[in-house]
C-alpha cells in the first residue's frame, strides 16, 4: 500500500513508518517539525526512515496538502499529526485548534476531494476526562472532557463520524494510553525521569504520586495501529492500552531499579487539566483486530533505558 503518515518525524509516527517499510509499504510523511520538543529528536528519526518520501509541511496548510494529496494516489491514510500534551494545551490553546482540529479537518476534505476511503487516526485516553467508571470502555460517553487536548481529540472523533456518514469516508479512531519506549517524546514522564534521574537532578512528582496509569509499549501500539490499517472498514472507536494500571510510584521504582539511582523527587500537587487514573478495557480491540497487548512495563522501561543511555551517549 501507499500511507500518508502524517506527524511520521513524531514518536509514534516514526515508528509507524518503520514498521511500514519493514513490510513493504510505501511511506509519505507530512510533519511540519514543531519545536514543541527538539527538533533534533525528529531530525533523527527521519534519517533512520530509508525510502520514504517526506514533505516538511503543516497540515492545516490546505493548499500544500491538496498538492500533496494530487501527487499520490494513497490507498491509506495514518494521521498521527497533532499538537500534543495536556498541560500545554492550557498555555498554548490556539496551536490545538489549528493543529488538531482545522489540521484534521483538512486531512478529511483531502480525502474528499482525492478519493481516499479509508483513515486511522490518533485519539487519546484523555477523552474519558471526568468519567469515574472504570475500566474506560470505548463504547462509554465521552462527554466531560477536562482538557482543550482531549477536547480536540473528542472532536476528531465527531468529524470522523460526520464524514463517513455524508462522504462514506472509513475510520477507526485510536485511544491511545500512555504510550512509552525507545525514542520517545522528551516530554513524557519515563522520558523526563530517566534524564533527571542520570543528571542527579530532582523529578517532579505530582499530586504526590497518587496516580495510576495504563502504561503502553510502542511496539504494542504500532501492531495495533497496522492492524487497523487492515480491518477499517465502518467508523470505529478502540482503545490501545496495556489493560492494567500501575502506579505512578511503582512506576518511579522501577526506572529507579534499572537505572540503580534513587530518584530524588518534588512532591507537588495535582495539575490542572490532569486525572487520576486511565485503565483501558480492550475487550474491543481484541474482538475488531485480534489484538492484544504483549510487552509488561518492566520490559518496556528497560528496552526505554537501554535506549536512552545509547542515544545520550552519541
Amino acid at each position: 500500500m501507499k500511507v500518508l503518515v502524517t506527524g511520521g518525524a513524531g514518536f509514534i509516527g516514526f515508528h509507524v513508518a518503520k514498521a511500514l517499510l519493514a513490510r513493504g509499504d510505501e511511506v509519505v510523511i507530512v510533519d511540519k517539525l514543531s519545536d514543541y520538543y527538539d527538533v533534533e529528536l525528529k531530525k533523527g528519526r527521519l534519517n533512520m526512515l530509508e525510502g520514504v518520501t517526506f514533505y516538511q509541511v503543516d497540515i492545516s496548510d490546505k493548499e500544500s496538502m491538496e498538492k500533496i494529496f494530487s501527487e499520490h494516489k494513497f490507498d491509506r491514510i495514518c494521521h498521527l499529526a497533532a499538537q500534543a500534551g495536556v498541560r500545554y494545551s492550557l498555555e498554548n490553546p490556539y496551536e490545538y485548534e489549528k493543529t488538531n482540529n482545522l489540521g484534521t479537518l483538512t486531512i478529511f476534505e483531502c480525502m474528499k476531494k482525492f478519493g481516499v476511503e479509508k483513515i486511522v487516526f490518533a485519539s487519546s485516553s484523555s477523552v474519558y476526562g471526568g468519567n469515574t467508571k472504570i475500566p474506560f470502555c470505548a463504547d462509554d460517553r465521552v462527554d466531560t472532557p477536562i482538557s482543550l487536548y482531549a477536547a480536540t481529540k473528542k472532536y476528531n472523533e465527531l468529524m470522523a463520524h460526520v464524514y463517513y456518514k455524508l462522504f462514506g469516508i472509513q475510520s477507526i479512531g485510536l485511544r491511545f494510553f500512555t504510550v512509552y519506549g525507545p525514542w520517545g517524546r522528551p516530554d513524557l514522564s519515563l522520558y523526563k525521569f530517566t534524564k533527571l534521574m542520570l543528571e542527579g537532578k530532582p523529578i517532579d512528582v505530582y499530586n504526590h504520586g497518587d496516580h495510576r496509569r495504563d502504561f503502553t509499549y510502542i511496539t504494542d501500539i504500532v501492531r495495533g495501529i497496522l492492524l487497523s490499517l487492515e480491518k477499517v472498514n465502518d467508523c470505529d472507536v478502540l482503545n490501545l492500552g496495556c489493560g492494567n494500571t500501575v502506579t505512578l510510584m511503582k512506576f518511579i521504582e522501577l526506572i529507579e531499579k534499572e537505572l540503580g539511582i534513587v530518584a530524588q523527587k518534588n512532591m507537588l500537587p495535582m495539575q490542572k487539566g490532569d486525572v487520576h487514573t486511565t485503565f483501558a478495557d480492550v475487550k474491543k480491540t481484541k474482538e475488531v483486530l485480534g489484538w492484544e497487548p504483549e510487552v509488561s512495563v518492566e520490559e518496556g522501561i528497560k528496552h526505554f533505558v537501554s535506549w536512552y543511555k545509547e542515544y545520550v551517549n552519541k
